[in-house]
């Protein structure tokens, strides 16, 4: 079974140079792992941490310099690897890809806050090959609010700018991601976006009561706006208890179970966040994803509802909104 897999943070190391590569590593997602995996598309994302945490390690580090290293070592990669990847920028990308007989790389933004407001930095990133970007990480940027615990936050919705900037990307064809965002930004969005929208990295918040998670509306409305939700595999989104440390392949299941009992099949995708993610996992890497179609199977779900969920469902979103 193919996969897409719309969100994990393995270009991070990147920022600190050495030998670290996406051939082979030590985490939880490399292209021999996905391959393994049988992988059709794994959307990488340059994530921007806080940069003090560079300067209390002794690193001179700022947003810029930080995506020119992570993109850097993004495409050397893969052009390194050019038998068995090749980078994507629309679903004609991934088929010819595929039919090449390779995987495909999508490049992602995590927190929006690197556009800092500017509109023709929304072209400029796209022009370096960004497919998506999730508007917020947990902190207030230009384009809105994040998730939070503060009802007040959370129900802030997008700034003006945030709101210009998500018709703009539906026209250039960057993916708008909600998950991070707070709630009254998930709304405007679906109010204000032209295409389909996605929470790449986000599970059910009835399922397990953290902020991140969406609640049964939101999935509702996701699922009418022909969206998908990435199934998050970090143990405090995954579990009942928001302080759990152990993703057990059951409670992927149980996610899943719920988010298609609410949404339909539809709305349901992969959005492992491995490699930015605490805890322990059953499925520990994008090597072991084959495992998880069998458990699937031995759930009840069909393998028509399987192959929506581990591909097909992210491939009708990336037609219809990634140009």
């Amino acid at each position: 079974m193919k996969f897409i897999d719309m969100h994990c943070d393995t270009l991070m190391p990147f920022v600190r140079g050495g030998d670290y590569n996406l051939f082979s590593n030590n985490g939880q997602v490399d292209f021999q792992k996905m391959k393994k995996g049988d992988a059709l598309a794994q959307f990488f994302a340059v994530f921007f941490p806080k940069m003090e945490m560079f300067a209390k390690q002794g690193i001179e580090m700022n947003d810029e310099l930080y995506f020119k290293l992570l993109t850097e070592g993004f495409y050397r990669d893969i052009e390194k690897h050019s038998d068995i990847i090749a980078f994507a920028g629309n679903a004609a990308d991934i088929e010819k890809n595929a039919k090449d007989g390779k995987m495909s790389a999508v490049l992602t933004i995590e927190d929006g806050r690197f556009i800092n407001g500017d509109m023709n930095k929304i072209k400029e990133v796209y022009d370096k090959g960004v497919r998506a970007i999730s508007l917020t990480w947990n902190y207030e940027n230009c384009f809105g609010w994040p998730n939070s615990l503060d009802k007040e936050i959370m129900n802030k919705g997008l700034k003006e700018f945030g709101i210009e900037a998500i018709q703009y990307m539906n026209d250039l064809g960057i993916i708008i991601d909600v998950s991070h965002l707070s709630d009254g930004g998930f709304y405007d969005v679906a109010k204000y976006t032209k295409k389909p929208f996605v929470a790449t990295h986000s599970n059910a918040r009835a399922a397990s009561p953290h902020q991140r998670n969406l609640t049964d509306d939101m999935i509702k409305v996701l699922a009418e706006k022909g969206g998908v939700t990435g199934l998050n595999f970090a143990p405090q989104f995954m579990d009942l208890d928001v302080n759990a440390t152990h993703t057990p392949v059951s409670n992927i299941i149980r996610n899943a179970k719920h988010i298609v009992n609410v949404g339909g099949i539809d709305v349901l995708g992969l959005g492992t966040d491995f490699d930015g993610i605490g805890g322990t996992q059953e499925i520990s890497d994008s090597s072991m994803l084959p495992q998880l179609w069998d458990a699937f199977a031995k759930a009840g779900f069909h393998e028509s509802e399987i192959e929506k969920i581990a591909y097909g469902n992210v491939m009708r979103v990336i037609k219809e909104s990634m140009k």
